[in-house]
């Protein structure tokens, strides 16, 4: 299975993208695995919110092929503990071809992009920065696959 990370705009914060980076490649060891980023929009100050995820959100379907597992990364979504998480993921080793993950903009995503999801996940009920929000998920998404190959990094 092939698993994807959806990005809005760039990770601006070099800290973060070191941290990306180092685990970006710790996943390729378990799992093919890449991040792809849609270009901040410009001019944003005379869209509306909605004008901006609608804008965002053609984007993102463009990503998608038909046949992809899509997960929204999402404040409303289902909360997972990491053996959970691991658990989840491994499911979706067995029934997805491409798994595609989604962090959205500033203001979430449009109602095309919600339709579009197969499942939606929160990291947490608290709000991160969307740049933190990418560092946080890929180390979880590092943590559950050496989880489900019973690996050490993880203690319970």
């Amino acid at each position: 299975m092939k698993t994807i990370l959806i990005l809005v705009g760039k990770t601006q914060n070099k800290h973060f993208i070191a941290g990306i980076n180092d685990y970006t490649e710790r996943i390729a060891h378990y799992m093919p695995f890449e991040i792809r980023t849609i270009p901040e929009l410009k001019n944003t100050k005379s869209l509306t919110e909605a004008q901006q995820k609608e804008k965002e959100g053609q984007l993102i379907l463009q990503e998608l092929q038909n046949s992809d597992t899509v997960v929204l990364l999402d404040e409303h979504g289902k909360e997972f503990r990491s053996i959970e998480l691991a658990d989840w993921l491994q499911h979706k080793q067995n029934t997805a071809r491409r798994l595609v993950f989604v962090i959205g903009g500033p203001y979430g995503f449009s109602p095309e992009v919600y339709a579009r999801a197969n499942d939606k996940i929160s990291l947490s009920r608290l709000t991160f920065s969307h740049q933190m929000v990418r560092l946080i998920f890929v180390e979880q998404l590092y943590r559950a696959c050496t989880i489900i190959k019973g690996e050490p990094y993880h203690h319970e």
